[in-house]
């Protein structure tokens, strides 16, 4: 609690010791409330760290106080439905409804303003169809893997044990296998609460090594091949670089380093666990690549792909060379938007480092393209994703299935505090804290994620459904619009260029697309 709040509430407490006094002396509440408030004004203007206090004794902690205040009084008060950031209450809303499972229809009308340039609409079919009650899966693993995996539309995003707490770990690995979707780890390990459930895991795999850690921080061969052989395991992801904090790595402070976490990431307690910037394990993209294969070998041939947040093309492109040199494939990618997520960050790094997911996902899917890959690997977009449309939206953008974090994190009942950082989550989500842990209750919010996840499939195949299609990869960027001003409105065919196979190594693809493949070296980023 900050030293303004601890004031007031001593204040408090001395004025009800003062009315119970009251009715020994009608005036002993008078002396204690002056006594205090003369303690009071002499600290605050004999200390050094606030001038608002020197200034304006006394008064100078409401200051304080509602500034602490202010984000929940602006939340529960003054915003409007389609307000708030970075998810506005008409969308927070739309997720605690489908996790609850009430409030799947929408009364009266949109509220959304259509006229305002960057909305966005599919556009329905006369001949609509009635929607699919079975989810068409997504095959993840080509031709070099041996055992692929069968995945949803829609999945949990990376969110790892020390960001998010054991109970709320735990909810989501039970609503993953109550709904039969995957559960990305985050880069902080595996768990014993990932695993108590028996939900799919996706492993990611992080400069810090969590997991399979030795103890110079470098990877160890030996504990990835006991992880990764594990049969909640499904897929293994390494993470270049992350939408929170794109080109950043991590320091975990040793107060956070609990016993559960410190087993979990195979770390020591009592000191700091950094996350490196980079990977010690590879140095070029065709090390990189190599490594992959070593990864998909060690797992019994599971899928093995990377996640980043594309940072510089030419390095991107780099790999796709590597790729056609070495002839050794990924499996998926997953590109995380700039648009950041819920990791703590800088504010340098997650408000101007990182390309957004929109062109991100429309640059990976169509350099994926152009070399003649896209078959080959599939792409799971991750940002600022939490409803059917917008699913059906990202795979006509180029995807082939998406993860969301922060809709899930809703699920569990966040309710964008904001507090994600200092530990002081009130929702018991994103804390280590055991008294705001304790109120989230494993059962019960395991279910919502399965709710959740649930709806959001079953109105994505709506939206399928109404443009008349009987599959996901029929979505196509000419079937979603986009309204840049009151008069003009495009598709996303017509405001980027879609390339076919292989325009980019015949040299047929746009200057922003050739240039950056003329810079890249498959030997080096």
């Amino acid at each position: 609690m900050k030293k303004s709040n601890v004031c007031i509430v001593l204040l408090v407490l001395l004025i009800s010791i003062a009315v119970i006094g009251a009715f020994w002396h009608p005036f002993w509440w008078l002396f204690i409330i002056m006594g205090a408030l003369v303690v009071l004004t002499i600290y605050d203007i004999t200390q050094a760290h606030h001038t608002i206090l020197r200034n304006y004794p006394i008064f100078g902690h409401f200051r304080y106080a509602f500034e602490d205040m202010h984000a929940q009084i602006r939340q529960y008060f003054i915003e409007g439905d389609m307000e708030g950031l970075p998810f506005a209450r008409e969308q927070r809303e739309m997720v605690y409804e489908r996790a609850k499972n009430v409030g799947l229809v929408h009364p009266f009308g949109t509220i959304e303003n259509v006229y305002r340039s960057g909305y966005e609409w599919i556009n329905h079919s006369i001949t609509a169809l009635w929607p699919q009650q079975q989810e068409p899966r997504v095959k993840i693993g080509g031709s070099q893997c041996a055992r692929p995996y069968m995945a949803s539309h829609f999945n949990i995003s990376a969110m790892s044990f020390g960001s998010l707490s054991a109970n709320a770990i735990q909810a989501l690995n039970s609503g993953a296998k109550l709904g039969g979707f995957a559960h990305d780890t985050g880069e902080g390990g595996i768990s014993h609460y990932h695993l108590k459930a028996g939900g799919d895991l996706i492993w990611e795999l992080g400069t810090g090594y969590f997991g399979c850690r030795a103890h110079d921080g470098k990877f160890d061969a030996v504990q990835y091949r006991e992880h990764a052989t594990l049969d909640n395991v499904k897929m293994i992801a390494i993470k270049l670089s992350q939408g929170a904090k794109p080109g950043g790595g991590g320091i975990l402070p040793a107060a956070k380093v609990s016993r559960d976490i410190a087993e979990a990431r195979g770390v020591p307690m009592g000191k700091d666990v950094d996350s490196p910037p980079y990977h010690s394990a590879f140095s070029t993209p065709r090390g990189m690549l190599e490594w992959v294969q070593q990864l998909r070998e060690m797992s019994g041939g599971k899928p093995v792909g990377f996640k980043l947040c594309l940072g510089r093309q030419d390095q991107f492109m780099a790999i796709l060379k590597a790729m056609l040199e070495s002839k050794i494939l990924v499996d998926f990618i997953t590109v995380d938007g700039g648009e950041g997520g819920t990791g703590a960050a800088p504010q340098e790094l997650s408000d101007f480092m990182g390309t957004p997911l929109l062109d991100a996902l429309i640059f990976v899917h169509n350099a994926l393209v152009g070399t003649g890959l896209r078959t080959e690997i599939r792409v799971m977009a991750s940002g600022k994703i939490i409803s059917g449309f917008d699913v059906a939206a990202k795979i006509a953008m180029g995807a082939d299935l998406c993860n969301s974090a922060r809709g899930m994190m809703f699920a569990l009942g966040c309710i964008q505090a904001r507090r994600c950082h200092n530990n002081t989550c009130p929702t018991g989500v994103a804390t280590q804290d055991p008294s705001r842990v304790q109120g989230l209750v494993v059962k019960d919010k395991a279910q919502r994620v399965c709710n959740y996840h649930h709806n959001t499939v079953r109105h994505f195949m709506w939206v399928l459904a109404a443009a008349g299609l009987t599959d996901p990869s029929q979505l196509k960027p000419e079937l979603l619009n986009r309204r840049l001003s009151l008069t003009e409105i495009k598709t996303y065919r017509e405001l980027y260029p879609y390339l076919e196979t292989g325009d980019i190594l015949e040299g047929r693809a746009p200057e922003q697309y050739m240039k950056p493949w003329a810079a890249a070296n498959a030997g080096s980023f």
